[in-house]
């Protein structure tokens, strides 16, 4: 059996009990019970997974974390409605965290770092059957957000994700090959 989706990130922070705090408050995520000094595990609202996140402290804080070098870039959560990837949006806002905004077709796509600087992504995909409409209706890579008019074209509380099509991609590039 291939590999299905990520089950957990775990993230070196340089204050344990802030990034607690940010990832609580911001996007909704539960501290989980036991943990170990200097480590904490947390649980998205919507899982049952035994934990989405660990955060662990630094053992070297003042290095902070840098965009652009070797190693992670950056991580993708989904929800489930538009109506939540707006609620995050404004939590976002209200923390100073977003960092941008876009409409990738298949995704919508909010982009914001959390306290040290660690980037990370909020995303809402475009049910199945409407993703190849919405792709092929995509005239660049990248496209500003607009969730007010997507919630017009497809309910607020129209449920996304995950993607459950797998031949999806195999439709939409066929013919195509690779450079």
């Amino acid at each position: 059996m291939p590999i299905q989706r990520l089950n957990h990130a775990v993230l070196f922070v340089s204050d344990l009990e802030r990034s607690v705090a940010f990832y609580e408050q911001v996007l909704g995520f539960r501290k989980l019970p036991g943990g170990f000094p200097g480590g904490a595990f947390l649980q998205a609202a919507g899982s049952a997974n035994d934990h989405d996140l660990g955060l662990f402290q630094s053992p070297d804080p003042s290095a902070g974390h840098r965009t652009g070098r070797v190693g992670l870039y950056h991580l993708a959560w989904e929800v489930d409605t538009l109506d939540e990837l707006q609620r995050i949006r404004e939590s976002l806002v209200a923390a100073g965290a977003l960092t941008g905004a876009s409409d990738h077709g298949s995704t919508k796509a909010l982009y914001a770092a959390d306290p040290d600087g660690i980037e990370f992504e909020v995303c809402w995909l475009v049910p199945d059957d409407a993703v190849e409409a919405e792709l092929r209706n995509l005239t660049a890579p990248s496209m500003p957000l607009d969730i007010p008019a997507l919630m017009a074209r497809y309910g607020s509380d129209t449920t996304g994700g995950p993607r459950t099509d797998h031949e999806v991609w195999r439709r939409l590039f066929a013919g195509r090959t690779a450079d």
